[in-house]
């Protein structure tokens, strides 16, 4: 099976080593390069032709955008994926403009990028379909994860990825909300390859840091009503609706 070749160029030596450590443990991947140098990059891509660049916008001589530009002048077909904290709504549609293939928020899912890279590899979706389709995917999640942030669910733990996940799901189809043990848990679990018990469990610890850090006001602040008082605390089902009904809301 001939490998995808990948092309790092991240902000530092440790991030790139970091991610090579990662595709080094899939055998349909090969790092061709890697730099975090904006203008040595180029020559590099130009010499090796990789398959995929992982790139962030913020990098050494080049920003993301330039990098794309720089691309396209010399034609130079590759599927550019940009991470990036910077997820405001105009930054993702420039990179997407300029010629990016996807644009991930950061904390990076590596499963996801993987899954995105198997979708370009795979052509599973037309050119348009996907920009358009990953475009709003990444914007919902961003707008979920700034408010996990808010009310205080640390990035790291494994509920504030199975609460992303369960909200997600939730807008995308609201009856799951009352199939919850049967249908939500089992389907996150299946994706992350744990069990819908584990699921529940890292949910609910996620809830409980949060509550934990009485920021009860701000909690009720962002929501827009004053849903709980004290040390009151939403079941995970309850939670999952009360983000999921504020994506629908500002999507309508």
């Amino acid at each position: 099976m001939q490998k995808r070749t990948v092309f790092l160029l991240q902000a530092t030596k440790e991030v790139n080593e970091e991610l090579c450590k990662l595709f080094l443990s899939d055998e349909k991947y090969e790092v061709v390069g890697m730099t975090n140098e904006g203008e040595k990059a180029i020559e590099m891509i130009m010499l090796k032709r990789p398959q995929f660049v992982i790139t962030e916008l913020v990098i050494g001589g080049y920003d993301g955008l330039m990098l794309l530009n720089k691309l396209r002048e010399n034609k130079i077909e590759t599927n550019v994926i940009v991470l990036s904290a910077l997820c405001r709504e105009e930054i993702i549609a420039q990179t997407i403009s300029a010629g990016a293939k996807y644009f991930i928020a950061k904390p990076l899912n590596f499963a996801v990028l993987k899954a995105r890279m198997d979708e370009l590899s795979e052509n599973k979706e037309s050119h348009v379909e996907s920009v358009i389709s990953k475009y709003r995917a990444v914007t919902l999640e961003e707008k979920i994860s700034k408010i996990f942030i808010n009310v205080g669910i640390p990035p790291h733990i494994k509920g504030y990825t199975f609460l992303r996940e369960g909200v997600k799901m939730a807008v995308e189809n609201p009856e799951v909300i009352n199939n919850i043990t049967k249908q939500l848990y089992p389907s996150i679990g299946r994706k992350y390859n744990t069990t819908a018990s584990k699921v529940e469990r890292a949910i609910r610890h996620a809830i409980e840091v949060a509550w934990n850090r009485g920021r009860i006001e701000t909690i009720n602040a962002i929501f827009g009503v004053r849903a709980y008082v004290g040390q009151e605390k939403p079941t995970n089902g309850e939670f999952i609706a009360l983000v999921a009904d504020k994506m629908l809301l500002e999507k309508a």
